[in-house]
């Protein structure tokens, strides 16, 4: 059983090496809906407690105390761009458990002109996924899953559409550490009408790890995102201001062991829980690499922290969090779980 699980981790690296990697035109698919995950930064989550938000982004986090669970989340992204998702899972004792989702991605409506600028009508623009996926836990130690997803792109006339599928893996050491590795969006375009290319995945491969406190309330959680693609450094605002020679006005170059460091940085994510009772969860998280990428200089700005708490009572859920993406966007998330065994 050991060599099975260590050889389908060795794979996901595998399959790092002639994956794509870019966002592009299916970005959305790197775009998390649930309240939860974006509270704690965005990545697939390395923890297992049968919570149905976590199903899509992390599909070995789907397990048989997810079986007949279901979430709805809404997000009020920015200005009348807002994004809806309604998950449901099921369990069946000969093939594993499963988890369905419904991902839908609105960004509006546009005037519609002719060539001399008269408005002749409207359209709309909308992305969205099904996402079907599956976990299995094969010891006390170790879960593995897998997901199968349609995407789709629908702008005024034009659409595209592509498949795709994640595999991830799952280790909980007898030290209480949860690690997980997931490669996402494994997979090619079907078809695109929108222009004449040929537009690859938003490939990616992430580890988490996660441990539960012993004497406090806390669980604490690191990322390392985009192991496939080393190098995140980029000419940001930020960035320049920081390395121009005030007298020369000339751009400095940053060290050699600096450029490493800051890149190492820009692929981790910090963030924890905190449990208040039996009822109220407190969480946070910081990313880097968006801070590094988004921050603007001389401001002092929450680019890159997000926070949200959720509230149990009885058999639902609520969950509620603030993403700080950049310093005009603060996305709203909010998900309700419920239990359908309790009704």
């Amino acid at each position: 059983m050991r060599k099975r699980v260590i050889t389908i981790l060795a794979l996901l690296l595998a399959v790092g090496a002639t994956a794509q990697q870019t966002n592009g035109t299916y970005s959305f698919l790197r775009t998390t809906n649930s309240a939860r995950v974006a509270a704690l930064g965005g990545l697939p989550l390395p923890v297992y407690d049968n919570d149905i938000q976590l199903a899509t982004f992390n599909p070995a986090t789907i397990g048989e105390g997810m079986n007949n669970k279901m979430g709805l989340s809404y997000v009020d992204y920015y200005t009348d761009i807002n994004f809806a998702t309604l998950q449901y899972a099921h369990t069946f004792n000969s093939i594993g458990s499963y988890a369905a989702t419904v991902q839908y991605h609105n960004y509006g409506h546009f005037d519609e002109t002719s060539e001399s600028g008269v408005v002749t009508g409207e359209f709309g623009c909308s992305d969205f996924s099904v996402n079907i996926g599956w976990g299995r836990q094969l010891t006390p130690n170790w879960n593995i899953g897998a997901a199968v997803k349609y995407a789709g792109i629908q702008y005024e006339s034009y659409s595209a559409g592509a498949l795709a599928v994640d595999v991830a893996g799952m280790y909980h050491s007898n030290s209480g550490w949860t690690f997980s590795l997931n490669a996402r969006n494994i997979g090619t375009q079907l078809f695109n009408n929108i222009n004449s290319s040929r537009d690859p995945l938003p490939f990616s491969i992430d580890f988490g790890a996660s441990r539960k406190l012993e004497h406090l309330p806390v669980t604490v959680m690191l990322w390392y995102d985009d192991i496939q693609h080393w190098n995140k450094l980029m000419m940001t605002p930020t960035y320049i201001e920081q390395h121009t020679n005030p007298i020369t006005g000339q751009l400095e170059e940053e060290g050699k062991v600096a450029q490493f460091i800051r890149n190492a940085a820009c692929h981790l994510v910090i963030g924890g829980e905190l449990t208040l009772g039996k009822n109220i969860v407190l969480r946070s998280a910081f990313d880097y690499g968006q801070r590094y990428a988004m921050d603007v200089p001389k401001e002092r700005t929450l680019v890159g922290f997000s926070a949200g708490l959720a509230v149990k009572i009885k058999m639902f859920e609520i969950s509620y969090a603030r993403s700080r993406r950049s310093v005009v966007m603060s996305p709203n998330y909010l998900t309700i779980t419920m239990d359908l065994n309790k009704f």
